[in-house]
């Protein structure tokens, strides 16, 4: 009976601090989602803190301590993930760890027959978060968004009108013109780790052709230079082309207003609908803000594709994001042969050249949502391989 104890007082406590995990997670996610889908996380996030009421309540009838809620704190490095990995992957991860509670967390007796139920009672509407979170990143889902009620299963959640969604999915898949824009912080990653790369397996080549001379310092400034433009200019002109995208999409909307009047009333109607809006209601919505174009415009922009007349990005910012990260990145191998050359200047470079490829590397784990160190050792890994390889190359090369 002992053993049975500690596994419900593990197993509750487990569930409990999860719960508060999910639902922070799934608020600071929907921060950064359109509306529609921000709703439905937003509801999510509800959800969990009903599950840890009452997991809590579990736990005051079996006389187990409730941990102060403020102590179940988000790790700083999910938490930079949350506001800087692109969102379709943040959702995927969310997906998977849903279904690991569910297989490992909940379906496991604890041995004592009310927990167990009430378990199965949360396992039921964690399953329904991971199909809610499936059809937020595929854009379908039936006719409603996945979600149960606190202390309920899938088939007593409100839904929107049936058919909804697929109405609505029949009209957006006529308009496949839709196109979504990065961040420019994921591009400052990639840009100091190209940099830094880049300009690396220069300094080695050139420090083994010349064996550390004064030249190194030539070709890596000229090398770190060139990679600053160069990715500074193409972050520039990729941000436009998506502002000129969204600018085009807008535009198109804007026509297909003018063009097709009705067809425009029904996908907003239907967009209102899947908020929970009942049809006749929604209809009249949709009637009213036909009457004012321009506020229809803004609000189909942000619902099917989250753009707004402001169109996308700032491309000088992202020009400079880019351009700065990389010469940051690509200025480092360079360093020790602005105070000295040879040997000494070689080691080191390789040196603080291996420490900076596992922090870009760590740094893109936030992007890629991938473990901090193995991402930092994968980079270092990289480093020592292109670093090797250029500086056995110099050796051979005649000078």
């Amino acid at each position: 009976m002992a053993n049975a104890a500690d596994e419900v007082r593990e197993r509750l406590t487990e569930a409990w601090k999860g719960e508060i995990v999910a639902g922070a997670v799934y608020d600071l996610i929907a921060r950064r989602m359109p509306e529609r889908e921000a709703d439905i996380l937003r509801r999510m996030a509800e959800a969990e803190g009903g599950h840890r009421r009452r997991l809590e309540k579990r736990m005051h009838e079996l006389d187990i301590s409730v941990p102060d809620p403020s102590t179940v704190r988000l790790p700083l490095w999910l938490r930079l993930q949350t506001r800087i990995a692109p969102v379709d992957r943040l959702l995927a991860a969310r997906e998977a760890a849903e279904d690991d509670e569910v297989g490992n967390l909940y379906k496991r007796s604890t041995g004592d027959t009310v927990t167990d139920q009430l378990l199965r009672d949360i396992r039921k509407d964690e399953r329904s978060h991971s199909l809610a979170v499936q059809d937020i990143r595929s854009g379908s889902g039936g006719g409603g968004d996945g979600l149960a009620p606190p202390g309920g299963d899938r088939s007593e959640a409100p839904l929107a009108v049936p058919g909804a969604r697929a109405r609505l999915d029949r009209i957006l898949g006529r308009e496949r013109w839709h196109r979504t824009g990065g961040g420019w912080i994921s591009g400052a990653i990639y840009g100091a780790n190209d940099g830094l790369a880049a300009v690396f397996g220069i300094v080695a080549g050139v420090s083994g052709a010349t064996g550390g001379s004064s030249s190194v310092l030539t070709a890596g400034l000229a090398g770190a230079i060139a990679s600053a433009l160069s990715m500074a200019t193409g972050a520039f002109l990729a941000e436009r082309s998506e502002s000129e995208v969204m600018a085009a999409n807008i535009e198109r909307e804007r026509q297909e207003i003018a063009e097709h009047p009705e067809e425009e009333k029904e996908e907003l109607s239907l967009f209102y609908q899947l908020k929970g809006i009942d049809e006749k209601t929604a209809d009249q919505l949709a009637e009213r803000m036909a009457e004012h174009p321009d506020a229809m415009l803004q609000t189909l922009s942000v619902e099917e594709f989250g753009g707004t007349a402001a169109g996308g990005g700032d491309p000088v910012q992202a020009a400079a994001a880019a351009g700065i990260s990389t010469g940051l990145g690509a200025i480092v191998p360079v360093i020790p042969f602005m105070i000295t050359t040879g040997t000494a200047a070689i080691v080191a470079a390789a040196a603080i050249s291996l420490v900076a490829h596992f922090l870009v590397g760590a740094a893109k784990s936030l992007v890629t949502l991938r473990t901090w160190w193995a991402a930092g050792l994968e980079m270092t890994l990289a480093g020592v391989i292109v670093g090797g390889a250029t500086y056995a190359i110099g050796l051979a090369l005649p000078t």
